[in-house]
């Protein structure tokens, strides 16, 4: 399962299935059908994996069979000049106490998930999260372990909400060639705030330019956004759900801030 990508020769990490500007010939073509409603999604087409439970897309975000077949809204909320938010698929039944658990894995991991949990929960959303040791909760976070596959390691995958409930599952890669054998709590935690925004239905915020932070060529600048009040202009270089990362830790910064508000805020 391929999700958040690092190059090992160069340490450069990003949300996205391969390197910037680099293109690999797919060995199963995916159907036409399926790319189409891929697309829908405002996601990208390119290195569209099939993988048991779906389709995982942009590196990081699973699409199941049921989820393809859904009808998508394509309102978009814009921030900036490229920094933009995907608002379809978005949770329910607000306010909202959603519950996550962590199965399987170390401290460290641990600490980055209440690391993730607190950053939220400090912005006063209609949507907080509380993690919990035993019982079924909304979202479980467990491991796999993936060595390397040519000179790139994958992090995590996660997907967007159905039915109005969040997705159900964070995957982190245990594999030493990811977090090391003593993750950095701080790296580990920007992840899984990655993550769980897939989960309650944030897109990569240059969905619809992924050159601003993954180079090569724009895409999707067809799709009409909705300007937020009191954003800048210009691009923001440090949103935490941008398709292109260089990993480390990545906060909050006001732009998603105000994003998530206009989405979840009472």
């Amino acid at each position: 399962m391929l999700a958040v990508i690092a190059s090992l020769a160069v340490g450069t990490m990003i949300f996205s299935c391969s390197k910037k500007d680099q293109q690999e010939t797919p060995l199963n073509p995916i159907p036409r059908e399926i790319m189409a409603q891929i697309e829908a999604y405002g996601l990208s087409t390119d290195n569209v994996q099939k993988v048991a439970d779906g389709y995982l897309v942009e590196g990081d975000i699973l699409l199941t069979a049921g989820q393809l077949k859904e009808k998508v809204n394509t309102t978009a909320l814009r921030v900036g000049k490229v920094e933009q938010y995907r608002s379809s698929n978005l949770v329910t039944g607000l306010p909202r106490v959603i519950t996550v658990k962590i199965v399987g894995l170390s401290p460290a991991f641990i600490a980055g998930l209440d690391t993730a949990l607190r950053r939220y929960n400090s912005l006063g959303l209609r949507i907080s999260f509380m993690r919990i040791a035993s019982g079924t909760a909304n979202i479980t976070i467990d491991g796999y372990n993936q060595a390397p596959v040519n000179g790139q390691v994958s992090f995590a995958s996660a997907g967007f909400p159905t039915g109005g409930n969040p997705y159900s599952s964070i995957k982190l890669n245990t594999n030493a060639a990811a977090f090391g054998f003593n993750p950095n709590v701080l790296h580990v935690g920007s992840i899984i705030l990655h993550e769980m925004g897939h989960c309650i239905g944030m897109h990569h915020t240059d969905y619809m330019d992924r050159s601003f932070s993954c180079g090569g060529s724009p895409v999707r600048e067809n799709i009409t956004p909705i300007w937020i009040p009191g954003t800048p202009m210009g691009p923001d270089p440090d949103s935490w759900m941008l398709a292109c990362s260089n990993g480390g830790n990545r906060p909050f910064n006001s732009n998603d801030i105000i994003a998530l508000k206009n989405l979840y805020g009472r």
